[in-house]
């Protein structure tokens, strides 16, 4: 359960938490046609606090926005500093940010016509995504038998909140199956991606992630890809197949959410030594070092409060 904090920044105006509702005919309800970010503030070591690429997401907010037809009604400058309030006002170190955006009430039907498009910017407390355990020590994952949809027909680079019910089920299908997290696979029968995080693979020293096809363009992602290169790692974007997957040395997941999450496991074949690989802890505390402050040379990338 998201825990309760005070206040949400509802059309660039704060409202207590019980007060944020939406009309039962608001039209994104229906029909799934939103847009959204999910971003993450860090407690850095000088004790204050930083929202990590802040502007990367906000201007993926906005990209998806324009992909789905949506015109925010404030600029990308506020909604970044309303981001930096929100979790300011309700007092967080650290925290989950959600942007959201979505076409309000009016009419019915397919066609939202002139209605409004709302927005609001919700905080909270929220830890690692897959577990402090799965951090440490890897997660079991099981290859969905739901398919990422085909580029012309989702939309793949763009966070539009139906998207996610292919995401929804997928996840659903393999924890009921008693795994931590699906992976789904392109059209084609190649390894897209997690029901909310990037892959990466590493063999023979090489670490492999799959190009910008089927997939969301994570933020983190390039982040690993940054860090890798610097560490001294060859990084390439590169289709790869599920079974390639299995005999990988090493295999993590990326996202705001997962951060970075070793896999131990795929469909009942053990990865590696079955646990979180050398490579992977290293680029995984290199990042931690980053989204805490003690990377000048990745100071930019921080939005600190």
């Amino acid at each position: 359960m998201v825990e309760k904090t005070d206040k949400i920044w509802m059309d660039g105006k704060f409202v207590s938490f019980g007060d944020a509702n939406v009309h039962i005919l608001t039209h994104s309800m229906h029909y799934g046609v939103g847009v959204f970010e999910g971003i993450r503030c860090y407690k850095c070591s000088d004790g204050r606090s930083a929202i990590f690429r802040l502007k990367e997401h906000v201007d993926r907010l906005f990209n998806s926005a324009k992909i789905a037809f949506m015109e925010i009604p404030h600029s990308r400058d506020e909604i970044a500093e309303a981001c930096k309030e929100t979790v300011r006002i309700n007092g967080l170190k650290e925290g989950y940010i959600r942007p959201l955006a979505w076409i309000g009430q009016g009419v019915m039907g397919l066609y939202p016509g002139d209605n409004p498009v709302n927005t609001a910017i919700i905080v909270w407390p929220w830890g690692a995504y897959l577990g402090e355990e799965g951090l440490r020590k890897g997660i079991r994952v099981k290859i969905s038998s739901f398919v990422r949809g085909n580029v012309n027909s989702m939309m793949s680079k763009a966070k539009i909140c139906g998207n996610y019910v292919n995401s929804v089920l997928a996840k659903r299908e393999v924890v009921k199956m008693g795994y931590d997290e699906a992976l789904l696979l392109d059209t084609e029968g190649y390894v897209s991606e997690g029901s909310g995080e990037n892959v990466f693979i590493i063999r023979d020293g090489l670490i492999k992630t799959t190009p910008l096809t089927s997939i969301l363009g994570g933020i983190t992602r390039d982040a690993v890809m940054s860090i890798a290169a610097e560490l001294g790692y060859s990084v390439v974007e590169q289709r790869f197949t599920r079974d390639e997957l299995y005999c990988a040395e090493e295999v993590f997941l990326t996202g705001t959410a997962a951060e970075i999450t070793p896999i131990r496991e795929v469909d009942d074949r053990q990865i590696g030594a079955g646990e979180r690989g050398p490579l992977t802890k290293e680029i995984q505390d290199a990042f931690f070092e980053v989204v805490k402050g003690n990377k000048p040379r990745y100071e930019g990338w921080l939005s600190y409060l």
